[in-house]
């Protein structure tokens, strides 16, 4: 555990110094601190950011703790483009040891509340978060992530989108800067034949998503095989990312509840 929150602070003192974002002399935590307790409540607290304060405070590893307020003002205070530039950071340090360049996507649902509190929830409130989960039969209310991650499991890009949203309109909002010639892997409920054309030809990107039963335009019976044995490792980053979040985000705003989830993904990619 001290290893780990060390190197956090490390990571994220390097990238600010590099980013060129200077603290006020007269801060008494600096901003490289308090990325460091929220990232470490990600990754050890399930998001829980009042017990990596007082771990932290307690363990003399930051003696002149913030109080939980004001804690809170200065983690909403830094600019999201920092915490995208961090992130990207980590993506493209995936990439290059990604030996096969195999990507995949798929969604997984963030709840906010329970199906029966839909009409109590203050974080949203419009009916296009209210999304189905097909495998579990059930209806939830919130949000879904759209992840891509490597072939062992390492994210590098992702978009949150509210519940309702088709796959496919949420995977044409994310942000993909793949290496020419990779071979980007989904299930059919991303199927759209003009987009893969598209990114075919000017990225030189190959996707490949199951096709229907009725489909005209199948792949080979090999194709088929290696898109299913490849998808299953989203599974299996999608079961860890989900123990790392809590079992109820704590947030009173729709910025507070994303910031946790991207944090949790952050987090994670860090320690992939």
């Amino acid at each position: 555990m001290q290893e780990k929150i060390i190197t956090i602070y490390c990571l994220c003192a390097d990238f600010l110094s590099a980013w060129g974002l200077e603290d006020d002399p007269q801060a008494r935590v600096s901003t490289a601190e308090v990325m460091t307790v929220a990232l470490v409540a990600a990754a050890l607290f399930h998001g829980h950011q009042d017990r990596a304060r007082l771990l932290l405070k307690g363990h003399a590893y930051i003696p002149r703790m913030l109080s939980a307020s004001r804690f809170n003002r200065r983690l909403h205070a830094i600019d999201e483009s920092v915490w995208e530039g961090f992130f990207v950071l980590w993506a493209e340090a995936h990439k290059p040891i990604n030996d096969g360049q195999e990507y995949v996507v798929d969604s997984m649902p963030i709840p906010v509340c329970d199906n029966y509190r839909i009409g109590r929830c203050k974080i949203y409130q419009d009916p296009e978060h209210r999304g189905y989960i097909a495998r579990k039969r059930r209806y939830f209310f919130g949000l879904r992530v759209h992840l891509v991650i490597t072939a062992t499991g390492k994210p590098v890009a992702f978009v949150l989108r509210p519940g309702a949203e088709a796959d496919i309109r949420a995977f044409k909002r994310l942000r993909l800067d793949l290496p020419a010639g990779a071979g980007l892997y989904s299930d059919t409920a991303y199927t759209d034949y003009t987009e893969e054309a598209l990114l075919s030809e000017e990225g030189d990107i190959r996707r490949v998503c199951p096709r229907k039963k009725n489909s005209l335009w199948r792949h080979p019976g090999w194709l088929e095989y290696i898109c299913k044995y490849t998808r299953k490792r989203v599974e299996t980053t999608f079961s860890r990312i989900e123990a790392e979040l809590a079992r109820h985000i704590h947030a009173v705003t729709p910025r507070g509840f994303e910031l946790k989830v991207f944090l949790t993904l952050l987090a994670y990619s860090i320690s992939a």
